[in-house]
């Protein structure tokens, strides 16, 4: 990994348990994610991925701490806290009639000054991020001309126009076809080792998770119930067990794990 930048940050879990009236949908989550570190968070559908990201994100009320960098968390204003962490949620706000330049130039916002005008250093950050994420020529296009997986990469570029060393992602590729998911991921990578990010990102698909995530944290009911490589969590018992479903892990030629999904039962002749 390249030297990281001097604004990589520590995120630290202490206890996190969030409740959503009388069911706890986090239980008391520990974990500490170094400076530079891709986390990958998985679980079956209802384990608490979105759940911990939008607590990460203090979209949630929640017990326990956060800490970054050694530091509390809560007490941080709202633009202090959108200077360190930048969220990609499943279900953004959408502006159908803004442009895209315009919707990726408000990851700006934390760093305007007290006027809040954005100028041509912000606005070249952010097409130089559309540029890279394939978007170029839509940088004019209002949000209501364009396709679902390019909505998805501009939520993804304003995040990253956010400039946070924590980057939060909450299935921030599900919208994309095969080659696209690739492209994005391979570009959140890059930036990871160019400026140091934290990621930390729940994904569905297990083989993605393993190609790009260096730890992997499974979720069930809320608790973690496995921690560490890919190659440690990814067990094909412990998957089958978890997301109720057959998968065999295997290696690509190149090393690679791959999750291959299996029929409950077996094909007929």
């Amino acid at each position: 990994m390249a030297a990281l930048a001097e604004t990589s940050y520590v995120v630290e879990l202490e206890s996190l348990s969030v409740r959503y009236d009388s069911t706890l949908a986090l239980r008391a989550v520990s974990d500490v994610v170094v400076a530079g570190e891709w986390l990958g968070v998985i679980g079956a559908n209802g384990a608490g991925k979105s759940t911990l990201l939008r607590a990460l994100a203090h979209l949630v009320p929640y017990e326990g701490v956060v800490r970054l960098d050694g530091a509390n968390a809560a007490p941080l204003s709202r633009r202090h806290f959108a200077r360190l962490v930048a969220f990609v949620p499943q279900k953004p706000e959408l502006p159908q009639q803004m442009r895209a330049i315009d919707y990726v130039v408000l990851g700006r916002t934390p760093h305007l000054g007290y006027f809040g005008v954005d100028g041509e250093r912000d606005r070249a950050r952010c097409a130089s991020l559309l540029e890279r994420l394939g978007l170029g020529a839509k940088v004019e296009r209002t949000l209501a001309t364009l396709s679902g997986g390019e909505l998805q990469r501009l939520v993804l570029a304003r995040a990253l126009a956010q400039e946070a060393p924590v980057l939060l992602l909450d299935e921030p590729t599900s919208a994309l076809d095969l080659g696209r998911r690739v492209e994005a991921l391979e570009l959140v990578d890059e930036l990871r080792h160019e400026r140091g990010l934290t990621v930390i990102s729940a994904l569905h698909d297990l083989t993605l998770a393993a190609q790009f995530a260096t730890r992997l944290l499974l979720l069930h009911e809320g608790a973690v119930v496995a921690c560490g490589s890919p190659a440690e969590v990814l067990d094909e018992t412990s998957l089958g067990h978890y997301f109720g479903a057959r998968v065999q892990v295997l290696r690509s030629s190149d090393g690679e794990l791959v999750v291959i999904p299996r029929r409950q039962s077996e094909r007929k002749p």
